[in-house]
């Protein structure tokens, strides 16, 4: 029996500041010619620990540093926290509703949500341009799952959705809401939404992108057990 060994060409980014933590330098690692390789390769590719962004696949490659730790939630495992069941009981007048197109009416609401919410961000200020290239790629399919307050759009989640031999994946790639519904803590509900939606389609594993456990905006994702991180090129369970 043999085993198959692919080679991928990567190369690495000059080093730059960390866009999540105060005084530290970063560095990824790139996928060359995405457009080429990454449809059949990035589900292998976010199992190791990557991530997609627009049109280009990328890893943290920080030596001094492994503070961004890749994190993933097995549908059908998880277990509803009760904090996460109050927020589910709050905001159960909204209704969600599946797009598989990029539409017009998101920019909008994505662009108050980056100039209110992530306004000591890099990507702010939110231009169109910004907004399509960061969210759109030639070579992934996604959907964008809609939350609404009655008829009014309040959040969006772009999903990437993976498939391979024995595997289905989804990615959570970006989610943006109106800046008004802050108390309502849509981002965790968007992800409640994700795994609720994502177990009923059969899908095993839904990608949460980076967890920084020193990073307030990015460390709330190690509330959604159990989950597993990618620490050191293995994925350790989180219980």
């Amino acid at each position: 029996m043999s085993t198959k060994t692919i080679s991928l060409n990567m190369g690495i980014t000059k080093v730059f500041p960390c866009s999540y933590l105060a005084n530290q330098k970063e560095q990824l690692i790139m996928l060359i010619d995405p457009q080429n390789n990454a449809q059949y390769y990035y589900p292998t590719l976010l199992a190791n620990g990557f991530r997609r962004s627009g049109e280009q696949v990328y890893r943290p490659n920080c030596g001094h540093c492994e503070a961004c730790q890749s994190l993933r939630i097995n549908t059908f495992n998880f277990q509803k926290s009760r904090s996460q069941k109050r927020l589910l009981n709050k905001n159960s007048a909204f209704t969600t509703k599946i797009s598989t197109q990029l539409r017009d009416c998101y920019y909008e609401l994505y662009q108050n949500y980056i100039n209110q919410v992530h306004y000591d961000g890099p990507m702010f200020p939110a231009s169109k341009k910004q907004y399509k290239e960061f969210i759109s790629s030639t070579w992934s399919s996604s959907i964008f799952i809609e939350i609404y307050d009655r008829e009014k759009l309040i959040a969006v989640s772009v999903t990437d959705l993976l498939s391979a031999e024995n595997m289905k994946a989804w990615s959570a790639l970006y989610c943006f809401y109106d800046p008004d519904y802050r108390s309502h803590s849509l981002g965790k509900f968007a992800v409640l939404c994700q795994l609720q939606l994502a177990k009923a389609d059969h899908v095993e594993w839904l990608y949460l992108g980076y967890y920084i456990k020193e990073c307030q905006k990015m460390n709330y994702k190690a509330q959604f057990r159990p989950h597993q991180r990618f620490i050191g090129r293995h994925w350790i369970d989180f219980n």
